[in-house]
């Protein structure tokens, strides 16, 4: 290994600026940024040198082929190849790259989910090159592949992508941020960026364990498993030494990620067994989106290479922590300053208190909005129902700044804040450390750490573009208003102040810093008039109605036939996973598990007849015991599956859309329980040499 892998392989494989400088006369290079940063069009003289020095860089690296790279509303990534081979090409290899091809590809639109803003016959789509993410190098078994981060929008201008209305609240949000902070005096910054860090959290078992379970490999979680004998109750595997086989992996995770610019930070073990997270250095909402959705890929790909499997499932195995994706979001100039930093003085920071404001507001008029943006049917097993953080989305400041919102609430204005002290922990050699201000909350779904805000609903497997679009454009509609209301103002310190304070009035029952897992902060929560959603299918609801829409179409960022197409993406997309999920169960109980348990108790009627033929007198309540509960459990299964057959069947027949999602959630998902508890009592119970698949503790613990 080279001296310093990080800095001779990072971002080896991306057209950064650097690469842009070397390859672009000066020119095209100040025209292209130009575009990036300023919004600037790109002439198509432009698009071709680029092009051009694109091809020459990805063919000096060994690329053969192109792909547009985009995002759809799958969840996932997709991309179709092209090799540089011209047109023209007979006796000899002609290798051409245009802006055209640069700039514009055309996918099969009715072949994604659109939610009904392309049908079957109407194909055609539209990828469009987004040059703020840079274009990167892949290599895998397929060759080099040339990458070119890319919009997708339909024939009729709808986006159809995760990529498209992110870039739209992100341009909302600088907009009015800008707005704001020239009435703060500030001249110089001419945009606001959103700052994103996503903590990454994932599972590594073995594969041929994986392979051994259907379950895993259709859903991506278990449907049955009990529980071994030890979980995560020692804690003795949060920030615990990481094994060899794991680190192994994680070294290569590293310098894969490092190779695409991805600025891979930390790793670390997580608190459940076999559970692991990365976390990033921050980057633009944008490109933060395209490295999260690498990452996930690159973690897949690395994990099988090490005959390991990796989970991004939201909750893979019952009974121990699921995986969630920490979204840091913080605002910050192209002068380099973060606006949710508070500073030495806080109190004081009237710019900082209007933008911490307005997204205390945000939070708490869209918090079902927020809470959609986290959803999906995996992450449903995560959140308020049988795992923290609650399904009830609230905001945790900490003291320092609770503090001063009660000042400002009592007063109309704030005089002192408190500061972190000197802490000495009793050991000479060790010299005191000053703490910060404020305690963290790890219950809280959306707390304020420092300088940025962090949202830890998100699921693990999904894209964050959903959060940090609803992010950006819920705190952009109210940074628009915010700066309506002062524009108009002729005393703008007073009305500053008085603005921060009856916003604060208005909203402060969003604020919570106390246990957010604790029942009675779901029945505070019901008393302050907080809404409490706990499924995905009743958090997509908020995608379509009138006060949504309206925020939405004010920052450009959806229109309403953009949003009503997303929540019939959403219906059907939970009702096709239940029914996966379902016709998995289906399939391993009557194939595997109960087969098995037939096996089990014919052999131990088999030696109950042997031993009392032997034996009359024989001593036989232990087996006979355990046949009979064992029958009985039997049967109860086999009663169980007859009902998840009849509820999946009808649920399949009927029209998809919201009435359908919901009879999966309300009918079908019990059907699946009640299947799942005796065949998960039974394995307690079963002799494992008849047990038909991997146990959770051949799965967490034996990797």
């Amino acid at each position: 290994m080279q001296k310093n892998v990080i800095e001779d392989v990072f971002g080896t494989k991306v057209f950064n600026d650097e690469v842009m400088q070397e390859y672009l006369p000066k020119k095209t290079y100040a025209a292209l940024k130009s575009t990036m940063e300023n919004g600037e069009e790109l002439t198509r003289d432009v698009a071709n040198v680029v092009a051009h020095a694109m091809k020459e860089w990805a063919l000096k690296n060994g690329a053969t082929h192109y792909t547009h790279w985009f995002q759809p509303m799958t969840g996932v990534t997709a991309e179709k190849h092209d090799s540089f081979l011209s047109a023209e090409s007979d006796a000899r290899a002609v290798l051409e790259f245009s802006g055209k091809e640069l700039v514009k590809g055309e996918p099969d639109a009715s072949s994604f989910p659109s939610g009904g803003l392309r049908a079957t016959f109407e194909a055609r789509g539209y990828t469009a090159w987004d040059c703020t993410s840079p274009a990167f190098l892949r290599e895998d078994a397929i060759g080099t592949v040339l990458c070119i981060p890319t919009a997708f929008c339909s024939y009729t201008g709808e986006a159809l992508d995760k990529k498209t209305p992110l870039l739209r609240s992100m341009e909302a949000i600088s907009k009015q941020a800008v707005r704001v902070l020239r009435l703060f005096g500030d001249e110089e910054t001419q945009n606001v960026s959103c700052s994103v860090g996503p903590e990454q959290e994932y599972f590594l078992i073995d594969r041929d364990q994986y392979l051994k379970r259907d379950d895993l490999i259709f859903t991506g979680r278990t449907l049955f498993g009990s529980m071994p004998p030890k979980g995560q109750e020692l804690d003795d595997h949060y920030f615990g030494s990481i094994r060899e086989r794991q680190a192994s992996f994680m070294k290569e995770l590293n310098i894969e990620l490092w190779k695409l610019g991805i600025l891979s930070k930390t790793q670390h073990n997580e608190v459940a067994p076999a559970q692991h997270e990365m976390a990033p250095i921050y980057s633009t909402a944008n490109i933060a989106t395209d490295h999260n959705q690498l990452v996930m890929e690159t973690m897949k790909k690395v994990a099988r290479r090490h005959n390991l499997e990796c989970l991004l499932h939201e909750k893979p195995f019952a009974g121990v922590n699921g995986s969630g994706k920490h979204d840091n979001w913080s605002l910050v100039t192209d002068t380099g300053k973060n606006l949710l930093s508070p500073g030495s003085a806080p109190y004081d920071n009237k710019q900082f208190l209007l933008f911490l404001t307005a997204v205390i507001a945000a939070v708490d008029d869209h918090a079902a909005l927020l809470r959609m943006s986290a959803s999906n049917p995996g992450n449903d097993h995560r959140l308020g129902a049988n795992e923290a953080p609650p399904a009830i989305i609230s905001i945790f400041l900490g003291e320092q700044l609770e503090d001063i919102v009660e000042q400002i609430l009592a007063t109309g204005t704030a005089t002192h804040s408190n500061k972190g002290e000197k802490m000495d922990i009793g050991v000479q050699t060790i010299p005191p450390i000053r703490k910060d201000a404020t305690d963290r909350n790890r219950t809280s779904p959306f707390a304020f750490t420092g300088n940025k805000f962090e949202f830890r609903m998100v699921a693990s497997s999904m894209s964050i573009a959903g959060a940090n679009t609803v992010l950006n454009a819920t705190v952009a509609d109210v940074l628009e208003k915010m700066a309506d209301q002062l524009e108009k103002a002729d005393d703008f310190d007073k009305a500053v102040d008085e603005l921060i304070c009856s916003t604060l009035k208005e909203h402060q029952k969003v604020i919570f810093n106390g246990n957010g897992y604790s029942d009675e902060w779901i029945a505070e929560a019901e008393k302050r008039g907080l809404p409490n959603v706990r499924t995905m299918v009743d958090a997509t609801a908020s995608l379509t109605n009138e006060k949504t829409i309206a925020m939405f179409e004010r920052q450009h960022v959806f229109s309403r036939t953009e949003l009503e197409s997303r929540a019939e993406i959403n219906y059907e997309a939970y009702a096709k996973a239940i029914n996966i999920e379902a016709k998995t169960m289906i399939k391993m109980a009557s194939k595997q598990y109960i087969p098995s348990v037939i096996s089990y108790v014919t052999s131990l009627a088999e030696s109950i007849n042997s031993i009392s033929s032997a034996c009359a007198d024989a001593d036989l309540s232990v087996q006979k015991t355990l046949l009979t509960k064992c029958s009985s459990l039997l049967a109860e299964a086999q009663k169980a599956l007859d009902a998840l057959k009849e509820a999946d069947a009808k649920a399949a027949g009927m029209v998809e859309g919201k009435e359908q999602a919901e009879f999966f959630r309300d009918t079908v998902f019990k059907a699946m329980a009640d299947l799942r508890a005796p065949i998960d009592t039974l394995e307690d119970l079963v002799d494992k040499d008849y047990w038909p698949v991997p146990a959770y503790g051949d799965m967490l613990f034996e990797v």
